[in-house]
């Protein structure tokens, strides 16, 4: 007989490429920036990795299976609204979530004074303490394309707890 574990551990990642524009969406947030990034949503890449490690958790599939870029209903959407619709889903099957610990891969633009604006709408999204939601942002010293600025990546580790 198997039974599930009440905790489990999902890990998300995402990367998108610059192109024109005047800002990046990063966690929720408008970041000023000479440039924007090329996807068919906002390209928001901290909110797509924390939804890939949601999915994952659950071994829901991706993003991009729930909501593929072929599908013009995606177009331009805001990914706060992905990150609350795989919020219901967990929500749907008995889960919650417990933490999320990411982190933002750039040279520029610089991301400290957005943080804490970013782990209030992640943990707003998700139901969750500020506390419970860590973004951390770090450069890659000039290597590889994050490193050119050629785009950015980011990454997520998230724990889920089974609901009473």
């Amino acid at each position: 007989m198997q039974t599930t574990l009440p905790l489990r551990i999902g890990i998300g990642y995402d990367v998108h490429a610059f192109g024109e524009g005047d800002h990046v969406m990063l966690g929720g947030v408008r970041v000023a920036h000479s440039k924007g990034l090329q996807a068919h949503s906002d390209g928001d890449v901290l909110l797509h990795a924390i939804c890939d490690a949601l999915l994952g958790a659950l071994a829901l599939g991706d993003i991009g299976k729930h909501f593929p870029p072929s599908d013009p209903q995606w177009k331009d959407v805001d990914s706060r609204m992905l990150l609350r619709a795989v919020q219901a889903l967990l929500q749907e099957r008995g889960w919650r979530v417990g933490n999320v610990d990411s982190v933002v891969v750039c040279e520029r633009p610089k991301l400290a004074p957005h943080i804490d604006a970013m782990r209030a709408a992640i943990a707003e999204d998700l139901r969750v303490d500020t506390g419970d939601v860590a973004v951390k942002a770090t450069t890659s010293e000039r290597l590889g394309f994050t490193g050119r600025e050629e785009g950015i990546a980011a990454q997520a580790v998230v724990t889920l707890i089974a609901r009473q």
